[in-house]
């Protein structure tokens, strides 16, 4: 029954990747940009690689958008300002002045006929400054559109008039008359004065959309047949926009009818292809990653958030492409798995982009040297310092590979654009939200990073302290197994975070009896006396699964329980077991032996050892060099010949390396020193 429900899981896990597999593949496809792919590679300055190209089909030239943004600018440049003219307030000004010109005269001090002429004079005057109007503004336009009744007439800078040079005017019109015949009249027209002309911003904005939709965004056209480069001729600017256009028309023109259905079935094989390699490569090189389909589907996950995010960058606007932090996916995965998988996964998702991006060699070389530079460099990503280092020495290659790749299109430092190293830097403070992104992972997926084992590192946390103040004597024995497990998994380049956290809640479940075992019994009273060796053995087995419920219980990750439920791996309570042969010869070893499983991995397979040597080193009395160097060998001997490191994958060669680093540790721990002759 056990054997069939255990292949029952089996399958159901391989059906789930199998369906993770094809719905990731659909996904991608369907994130991908709606367009078929240009056949050629080229580069503007490099010669062209491939034969003669000839136009499959007529095309127009398309022209650059620095071309179409230098003729934009040129007719914002070039535009009229409209002005509307309002011919009633001319006809206010006049009917004022008829009424209160008469009156303006002092009597007795101009003729009746001097008083005629100056006030035709003054009218004249009015007409004359009222033909193209008196403008509300200062106007610094050379040219100007001046809308009259729903017609418009283009006037030059000396015919337009504001107040002060309408009131200027009128003072220089009538400079010739006496003070007495000037004056009034001046005085009249100055005040009466009123703008008439305002600017009309709709008609203008309008007159310049016009002009805008005129904008054509070809340059002539290339006939079916013609030859557009040669081979090995240099791509410059010219075959260069040709060859652009011919790509755009391709692209745009492939992807109908037909051709549709090839072109899908072609990215759904690649895509495909891609994937597949990623499951064969966890399958083969990280089965335990392999079996696990949470942590199958949170690899999956990451590739699709970097494929959809960048998708939608290539769509909206290529030009903000290396704004997408991509070097966050090795990143992310090297904390939680190892860097060889995180570089892998980055280099086939990178793989997966070059088919949508623009300049996909640079792009992928680009992506690819950033990625490498991530693994080498972020290292102990708990310490805050590193990622910012690493960060820095990210933007820093994207800017130098940028800076090469620039040199080598244009062969020259011209036209750099600083907007494409403020876009690195962006991506660099993007980068930097890796260490929030781990942390919701960590809660959606259950998984843990080097920021959670630091924090459970912590001995003054919930669990620590109370298992200090319940069981005094198992937390002094889990420090030292914490300190001698570290130190043998630096030797062997293990985990020694993982291994010091694992070591340090390795024996929480004896909190639930701490005096049953001798490093917490403080007299010579042993509860053990008064029990048969069966219940003794049962309570001493017991701890590891109480431990487990224990750290269940207050949430600690999977990866910690591993190391409570692998500490003493299927061994046998030897002393108990022994007292019961004593009562019965027949007796069974199942009833003394822990529930396992084995250690799976390096880390549990050196806190084995570790908490084995350091426990029985309590036994010791008055240690010699020679002593020490037999007692460990003895150990981890005994545990070797159980067969309890067959599913972990440490070598003989790292299991000597651990063991002489116990054997120096416990040296330095019963401070034994050279003995001098006397």
């Amino acid at each position: 029954m056990g054997k069939s429900l255990d292949k029952f899981y089996k399958k159901q896990a391989l059906i789930y990747k199998y369906v993770l597999y094809f719905i990731s593949i659909g996904l991608i496809v369907f994130f991908f940009p709606r367009g078929g792919k240009f056949k050629y590679d080229f580069q503007k300055g490099k010669p062209w690689q491939y034969e003669n190209l000839y136009a499959p089909f007529d095309f127009s030239i398309k022209k650059t958008e620095e071309d179409i943004t230098s003729e934009k600018q040129a007719l914002l440049q070039r535009r009229l300002m409209y002005y509307t003219y309002d011919g009633a307030v001319y006809e206010n000004v006049k009917q004022s002045y008829l009424r209160q010109s008469p009156s303006i005269f002092a009597e007795g001090t101009v003729s009746n006929s001097q008083k005629r002429a100056m006030l035709k004079t003054g009218g004249q005057l009015l007409d004359s400054i009222y033909v193209n109007g008196v403008f509300h503004t200062d106007v610094t336009e050379q040219e100007v559109l001046l809308v009259v009744d729903n017609e418009a007439r283009k006037l030059t800078k000396n015919q337009i008039l504001g107040i002060s040079e309408a009131k200027e005017r009128v003072a220089d019109h009538l400079a010739g008359f006496s003070n007495e015949l000037r004056a009034p009249l001046e005085n009249l027209i100055k005040n009466l004065i009123r703008p008439n002309v305002t600017f009309n911003k709709n008609l203008t904005e309008n007159a310049l959309e016009a002009e805008m939709s005129k904008v054509s965004f070809t340059r002539g056209d290339i006939l079916e047949g013609k030859l557009i480069i040669a081979k090995g001729e240099v791509v410059e600017s010219n075959d260069y926009n040709i060859l652009n256009s011919l790509k755009t028309e391709y692209e745009s023109e492939l992807w109908k009818g037909s051709n549709y259905y090839f072109i899908l079935i072609g990215y759904t094989v690649l895509v495909a292809l891609v994937l597949m390699m990623l499951f064969l490569f966890l399958k083969k090189y990280r089965t335990e990653i392999f079996n696990n389909n949470t942590k199958v589907t949170f690899i999956f996950v990451n590739i699709l958030l970097m494929v959809f995010i960048t998708t939608l960058v290539v769509e909206n606007n290529d030009a903000f492409l290396y704004v997408v932090p991509l070097c966050i996916l090795p990143l992310v995965l090297k904390n939680f798995f190892d860097a060889r998988l995180g570089l892998f996964v980055h280099v086939l998702t990178i793989l997966i982009l070059g088919f949508v991006v623009p300049n996909s060699f640079e792009y992928i070389f680009l992506q690819i040297i950033a990625g490498i530079v991530t693994i080498l460099t972020v290292s102990e990503l708990y310490k805050r310092a590193n990622l910012f280092i690493s960060v820095g020495q990210i933007t820093l290659i994207y800017i130098i590979g940028y800076f090469a790749f620039h040199v080598i299109h244009e062969g020259n430092l011209q036209n750099i654009e600083l907007v494409t190293f403020g876009i690195f830097l962006l991506n660099g403070m993007i980068t930097l939200f890796a260490q929030p992104l781990i942390y919701l992972y960590e809660k959606i997926f259950g998984l843990v990073s080097d920021v959670s084992l630091l924090e459970l590192s912590d001995t003054n946390s919930k669990l620590l302290k109370e298992l200090s103040n319940k069981a005094p004597g198992t937390f002094h024995h889990s420090l030292q197994v914490a300190n001698l497990a570290e130190a043998a998994a630096n030797e062997i380049g293990a985990n020694s975070m993982l291994v010091r956290v694992g070591a340090l809640y390795h024996d929480i479940g004896k909190m639930d009896n701490p005096t049953y075992f001798t490093e917490n019994q403080i007299t010579n009273v042993n509860p053990h006396d008064d029990l048969p060796p069966k219940e003794s053995a049962k309570i001493i087995i017991d701890h590891v699964i109480n431990g487990i419920e224990l750290a269940r219980k207050n949430n600690l990750p999977d990866r910690v329980i591993d190391f409570l439920r692998t500490h003493h791996g299927t061994s046998l309570v030897f002393y108990f077991f022994k007292k019961q042969q004593e009562i019965d010869p027949e007796v069974s070893d199942e009833d003394f032996r822990y529930p396992g499983p084995i250690p799976f991995s390096k880390e549990t397979a050196i806190l084995m050892m570790a908490d084995a040597v350091e426990a029985a080193s309590k036994s010791l009395r008055s240690p010699t060099y020679l002593m020490l160097d037999e007692f460990v060998e003895k150990i981890v001997k005994g545990q070797m010949q159980a067969n309890q490191f067959l599913n972990a994958n440490i070598t003989f060669k790292e299991i000597e390396a651990v063991k002489k680093v116990l054997k120096q540790k416990l040296t330095n721990i019963y401070h034994l020193r050279v003995e001098y002759p006397e």
